[in-house]
């Protein structure tokens, strides 16, 4: 995967503490399913930290094996490493945890291996780091343009709206939990999105299928949006 580079970030101590600040219990992963995580960087650590403190079994991957191998021992005995094609091959469930300009080239390179998996896209465009695989999803919507590169698979938008800093201060918070949208064709995988999004701490909402991710991608009122259910609902004009 050229042309592309997933590092990893200065917070892996934050990480270390995950258990103690959100208050959450590891529980056996034996029935859970395995989540692969393309990326080592911000929100691929961020959100591999929080399922493996829910007890989830996680593989993260970097094209430097030394980085993503950092990281999976900062997270416990839960996380392992290895190179994004074993990742895609670990997960039932895969995460996109990479600059959107990424996508094109995942779709060429691991598109057959997550054929029929579930993936879920954290990834956002911005055309002046993503160039015109970007423009394009601004105007056709991110998901559906993730979905054009995996056609085979099963993806959901979801963990995109939220600063994963956000993310992980509000982790298992108090009272109203934070609302995390997401968006998907297939029922099943927005299903089993919404059940990682709780396990992580949080409160799902789902807004529709993949074209209703232009809800909360970036340039939409729902980007960046920290509310509670029915706030995020309220806001996103969305039925209780």
């Amino acid at each position: 995967m050229n042309g592309f580079r997933l590092r990893r970030r200065p917070f892996l101590a934050v990480l270390a503490g995950l258990a103690a600040t959100t208050g959450a219990s590891p529980v056996s992963a034996q029935s859970r399913p395995t989540i692969g995580i393309i990326g080592a960087g911000n929100v691929g650590t961020t959100l591999g930290g929080l399922w493996v403190q829910a007890g989830y079994h996680v593989m993260v991957s970097s094209r430097t094996l030394s980085d993503a191998q950092a990281v999976a021992t900062s997270l416990g005995p839960l996380a392992s490493a290895g190179t994004p094609a074993q990742a895609a091959a670990f997960g039932s469930i895969v995460v996109l945890a990479v600059p959107y300009r990424a996508i094109p080239q995942l779709g060429r390179e691991l598109g057959h291996a997550l054929a029929g998996k579930i993936i879920i896209d954290p990834s956002n465009p911005y055309p002046f780091r993503d160039g015109s695989i970007a423009n394009a999803a601004r105007i056709d919507g991110a998901g559906a343009t993730t979905q054009r590169y995996f056609p085979s698979s099963r993806v959901v938008r979801a963990f995109n709206s939220i600063d994963m800093t956000a993310l992980r201060a509000s982790a298992h918070r108090s009272g109203a939990l934070l609302a995390v949208p997401l968006a998907g064709n297939d029922k099943d995988a927005v299903a089993e999105t919404a059940a990682l999004i709780s396990a992580a701490g949080f409160d799902p909402v789902v807004t529709g299928g993949l074209d209703t991710a232009r809800l909360f991608q970036p340039g939409s009122d729902g980007f960046e949006l920290e509310r509670d259910a029915a706030g995020l609902k309220q806001a996103l004009h969305l039925p209780n």
